[in-house]
């Protein structure tokens, strides 16, 4: 096992009708940010939910919706500008995982001293933030329960992402009811991210930690279990319940504590949505089986390991089960309606150059655990997808 520090200070408050707890969480006398993105959380009850919480606690808020899928730097920006100018100092998030990270950027945003876009295109130090918390409408990217946030600029056509300890959520709501309105498109992304935020963090090399695989591996499996069931219409509770806990599970740091990690799947795809537009968890469908092409033989020894004990694949060689693997993956992320591979994508014949240049104007390259995944790599990864 590699050292590691492992510390997750948020609250999560899970479950039916909990939304009405953000009045004992959000500090007594606090100016908030009420921030969302688009109706949906009007229809669905929540609004009126979180509203009757904040009159409960007695708290001034404004309202600032709009925030994009792949959350824009220019709609943020004008959110920073209400809260600078109204002197609001606590953000509360209402929505799925692009209204999380969304509102990171803005917490970290509203007290930093310099241009803010230097956060994300020069990694400056964020030293504090505003208080921040999460009410989840939509279970995938995680960002509920860690420290991230990605964020996109229409102007210069970057997704690009940061990370800071001062931007954990104090807080996090996932109520499952919340998820009932979501349409199978988006229920479908959201398993397809949180499982892939698993495999990240899991498909590299065998690094004698037990534990941590074996817990990537409850997630893998009861994703594959719930799968049928949280898509389902009616909605199923225990179903979304449980893709609730398992997409915050899925990148809180736990599965990740002690082992290599990979992430080139990660940077390769939010190039294609920067690029084209493509849904984020769509991408890592997409790019995933080029990866696993290329980088059959150094994964193959971990691929075979989760045949095994995800796909009960226990016939064959090491190749037999590690292809196995590949193809029960590719099988389940087409079952959620989510296409595994680029075929699907109407993109330029000069994708593969376009995603390599960029990778390497910002030094980002070369990608994987290995360190090996350099901008030739990244083209045949492309290619193989």
């Amino acid at each position: 096992m590699d050292n590691f520090t492992f510390h997750n200070p948020v609250r999560l408050i899970f479950g039916q009708g909990q939304i009405a707890q953000i009045a004992k969480e959000i500090p007594a006398g606090a100016r908030v940010l009420f921030a969302f993105g688009g109706g949906s959380i009007k229809t669905n009850g929540v609004h009126a939910q979180v509203v009757a919480a904040l009159q409960a606690a007695g708290l001034f808020w404004l309202e600032f919706s709009g925030i994009e899928p792949n959350p824009r730097y220019e709609t943020l920006m004008k959110a920073v500008h209400l809260a600078r100018t109204e002197k609001l100092d606590f953000v509360l998030a209402v929505g799925g995982g692009s209204v999380a990270d969304g509102c990171k950027f803005i917490a970290a945003a509203i007290p930093f001293d310099g241009e803010p876009w230097d956060i994300l295109a020069k990694r400056a130090r964020v030293n504090t933030a505003t208080p921040l918390g999460i009410v989840l409408t939509l279970p995938a990217t995680g960002s509920e329960m860690n420290c991230f946030a990605v964020v996109s600029r229409d102007e210069t056509h970057e997704k690009l992402s940061f990370g800071s300890p001062a931007v954990w959520p104090k807080f996090s709501v996932l109520d499952p009811e919340s998820t009932y309105t979501l349409p199978p498109r988006q229920i479908g992304n959201g398993i397809v991210d949180a499982f892939v935020h698993v495999v990240e963090q899991y498909l590299t090399y065998p690094a004698q930690a037990p534990l941590t695989d074996r817990m990537a591996e409850a997630i893998l499996s009861t994703l594959v279990e719930i799968a049928p069931a949280a898509m389902s219409n009616p909605p199923d509770y225990q179903a979304r319940a449980n893709l609730m806990w398992c997409a915050a599970m899925a990148l809180n740091g736990l599965v990740g504590a002690g082992v290599p990690q990979d992430w080139a799947t990660h940077y390769i795809g939010h190039e294609l949505t920067a690029i084209a537009g493509i849904d984020h968890a769509r991408t890592l469908a997409a790019v995933w089986p080029g990866v696993m092409a290329v980088k059959f033989e150094a994964k193959k020894a971990k691929l075979a390991q989760y045949a095994e004990r995800v796909w009960n694949v226990h016939e064959g060689s090491v190749d037999d089960k590690a292809r196995a693997a590949i193809a029960h993956t590719r099988a389940f992320f087409e079952q959620v309606g989510v296409p595994s591979g680029l075929a699907a994508y109407d993109l330029p014949a000069d994708i593969a150059d376009q995603v390599a240049a960029r990778l390497d104007a910002r030094n980002q390259a070369p990608l994987g655990e290995h360190g090996d995944i350099d901008s030739a790599m990244v083209k045949r990864v492309l290619a193989a997808a």
